[in-house]
Formats: C-alpha cells, structure tokens, sequence
C-alpha cells in the first residue's frame, strides 16, 4: 500500500471511529445509558482491535488528557449544596457509604479467588460508583483496565435495566425517563477555562506530591477543592469536553483488548452476574439500615444507595418522586469517596495478600 493510500485510509478509520461514537454515542445517552459515549467507543475499539488490529492507535497523550478532563468532571459533583442535602445525616450516610465500599470490595475479593482473576482488577471491577473514574485509573494501580470495564459496565448495565422495573414493582411508582440535557453542547467560556486549568494545573500539583494516579486524581481533588470554596460558583466541564474524554478513555480500553482478553471475560460473565446480584440485595439492606437512621423513606434509600451510578439513578428519582436532593447528595458523596478511596484500599489489600497473581497482558 502506498504512503498516500495508507495515509486515506488512516483518516477513514478515525472518521468511522468519530461518527460511530457520536452517532451511537447520543442514541444511548437519549436512551438514559450512564457514560454513553465511554460504552460506545470501547466497543468501536474493540470491534478495531480484533479484527483489524494496528490500523488505530491511540497516543497516549490522548488518554492522560482524557483522564484530566474525567477528574475535572467528578471534582464539580463536590458541592456545598450536595453537603447541606446529607444535613444532619451524615453520620448513617457515611456508614453506608463506607459499607458500600467494603461489601464491593470484599465481593472482588471472592471475585478473584474463584474467577482466577488477580485481587486488584477483581477490586476496582466490583466497585460501586464513579464507574468512568475507576476504569480510568485501573492500569495505573496494575489492574486490567480492560476486564475492569467490562466488569463496572456489565454492573451499570444490569442495574440500570433492572431498577426502572424494580422501583414500580417494590414502590408502586413510575419514572418518566430520562431528565433534561445539562445545558449547551459547547457550554461555556468560564467551563472550558476550568476544564483546561484545573486539568492541567491538578497533574502539575498531583505529580510531585506521589498522589497515586495522579491524571485523574490530581483534577479531581482541585476542582473538589475550588468548587467547595465557591471559586467555580455554578461552573460545569462543557458536556462536549467531557463526553469527549470519556471517548478517549473508552477508546483506550478498547484498543487493548485482545481474542485471549474476550475469552477471560467469556469465563467472568457467570461468576460477575452472580456477584452483582448479591452487591444488589446487600446493597437493599444497607437502604433498610439508611432509612431507620435518617429517617427517610425506603424508596430515598434505595436509590440512594443503588450501586448503578449517579446518571442512571436521579432521572429515575426525579420522575418517580423521591427527594433528588437526598439521593444526589448520598450517590455524589459516595461517587466522590469511592474514586478516592479505591487505590489506597486496593493497595493496602494487595499489601496485606503479599504478592498478588498478576495479569500478563497478551
């Protein structure tokens, strides 16, 4: 093939992997998929890595920005007004929460002895919350970003197909689907200063200091940080920007998949479904326990605490009622909590095991 033919059918491919992920990308975000365009484009990687591998690759510029700009995201949830919505629960709030936290690590814990999958992707695989912050760092702390996704998603996936069914039957009330947009496409002047500022001043301040996965962590904790302080006042990471680095880290993923890496999933599927399934009931207890403690109502409770992200759950608690205050304070807080604790806990846990099995990637 010649130089300017290779050149052509370059840019075909990046034009099909482009379409395809904003095509497809908004069909399911319209359709109320949690990181959309995150699923959409580790699909189009994965459809390219097998079966035609090499013809994209990624830089891996591309992915640290991606990871940036998801921190940048997941600091704004951070707000005083999500803070003032716990009140003066916060105490069984943050019980539940950090229950949350140990039930889905111990489930990758069993996870990985059973599945012979090694303790830190089995971890981050289970965790419940912030599913796009902890595939984000998974390579990182020396997990299998790849089998973590497809874990975090396959959850997501199962609950938010289950909990719009589960809430009519247990509740006896309905949703209205999806909520609104989250304002322009291209947001604003003020959003893209703090995207490319806090994204890029958070990794310089995040590096030196050793914060483990400091691209994504490092973002966060700024943005957290201004945003409390009220520096940002009602400022959002523009939804193309953010959508767009959701792409990139799916891409990521994606591209690194392999036919040896999809016949290790083909053996998670059995074992994953049936741990999630048993994150859901302990998942129920901890809503009864959270509403005998705060005094909310079981349906606050359980949307509160259901482990399938903040974006599937408050359309759901809006149509059907519940107090979205409540519900978006408890799932950002444990959003927040969750993508921040989930390295140092995994490495603890690696710490106590002594040498964990490792992946080799093929």
């Amino acid at each position: 093939m010649s130089a300017t033919n290779a050149k052509s059918s370059h840019r075909f491919d990046w034009a099909v992997v482009a379409v395809a992920t904003a095509a497809f990308g908004w069909l399911l975000d319209k359709a109320g998929l949690p990181a959309s365009y995150l699923f959409v484009a580790m699909l189009v990687g994965l459809g390219y890595a097998l079966t035609a591998p090499g013809r994209v690759a990624l830089a891996p510029g591309a992915f640290r920005v991606g990871q940036a700009v998801t921190g940048t995201a997941i600091g704004t949830f951070m707000r005083s007004s999500t803070l003032s919505g716990v009140g003066t629960h916060w105490l069984p709030v943050a019980v539940v929460s950090a229950a949350t936290l140990a039930v889905t690590l111990a489930a990758g814990l069993l996870l990985s002895r059973i599945a012979r999958v090694d303790p830190a992707t089995a971890s981050l695989g289970m965790v419940a919350g912030g599913a796009s912050g902890i595939v984000a760092m998974a390579d990182e702390l020396g997990a299998d970003d790849r089998l973590v996704a497809f874990m975090q998603y396959l959850r997501v996936l199962v609950i938010t197909l289950l909990t719009p069914l589960l809430v009519p039957l247990l509740f006896g009330v309905h949703g209205h689907g999806a909520a609104g947009g989250s304002g322009p496409v291209l947001g604003t002047a003020t959003g893209w200063a703090l995207t490319v500022g806090a994204s890029a001043a958070g990794v310089l301040i995040a590096t030196p200091l050793r914060i483990p996965a400091p691209t994504l962590l490092g973002p966060l904790l700024l943005t957290a940080a201004l945003t409390l302080a009220g520096a940002t006042g009602h400022v959002q990471v523009p939804p193309l920007a953010r959508e767009a680095a959701f792409a990139l880290i799916g891409l990521q993923i994606g591209l690194g998949f392999e036919r040896d890496t999809v016949r290790r999933i083909g053996r998670l599927v059995a074992p994953a479904l049936a741990l999630i399934g048993a994150l859901l009931l302990a998942c129920f207890a901890l809503a009864w326990l959270l509403k005998l403690t705060a005094h909310e109502s079981l349906l606050n409770a359980y949307l509160a605490t259901t482990p399938g992200g903040l974006p599937a759950v408050l359309p759901l608690a809006y149509g059907s009622g519940a107090d979205t205050t409540f519900v978006l304070a408890v799932q950002g807080l444990r959003l927040f909590a969750m993508v921040l604790a989930a390295p140092a806990l995994v490495r603890w846990l690696l710490g106590s095991a002594g040498r964990g099995r490792t992946i080799t990637r093929p």
